[in-house]
């Protein structure tokens, strides 16, 4: 379901996602509004679940995590047991910073972080023991090229 925005409410999510961190006196310049509408919207749009959770995004390289592994899962059980086990692992490991199930011929895809490939190893091992797993590809990026969470709004 879409909510319907107008084009003051796409300002300030461009700005919000631009950067969380600034003060409404300053999404509401930049919006030509004032402080108090803009606060009002920004809440609006929250309660309608436009606007999520605030989070800081961290620089993985800064902090050790140099590699980025995209996983490629095929896996031959379809049962729901099965997926719960296996989401279940996937929602428990820090490591995996996204998952999809696919339609085609993988199931699943994860991108995960990790410190390196020894540490990838780790998880690896760690997840085919809590979960039966066909096949599993692992594919090392070897260049970010383009990152974003902002949405086209």
């Amino acid at each position: 379901m879409s909510v319907r925005l107008d084009e003051i409410d796409k300002k300030i999510l461009r700005e919000l996602q631009s950067d969380a961190g600034q003060s409404l006196d300053v999404i509401a310049r930049k919006v030509g509004s004032s402080k108090t509408p803009v606060w009002n919207r920004i809440r609006k749009m929250r309660e309608a679940g436009v606007i999520g959770q605030n989070t800081m995004v961290l620089d993985a390289d800064s902090l050790g995590f140099e590699a980025c592994f995209f996983v490629l899962i095929r896996t031959a059980e379809h049962e729901a047991d099965w997926q719960n086990k296996f989401l279940k692992a996937l929602r428990e490991r820090p490591e995996v910073m996204e998952a999809h199930r696919l339609a085609g011929e993988i199931d699943y895809i994860l991108k995960v972080r990790v410190e390196n490939a020894r540490a990838y190893d780790v998880f690896y091992q760690a997840l085919i023991s809590e979960v039966k797993i066909f096949n599993v590809t692992a594919l090392l990026s070897m260049e970010e090229i383009k990152f974003s969470t902002e949405l086209p709004i």
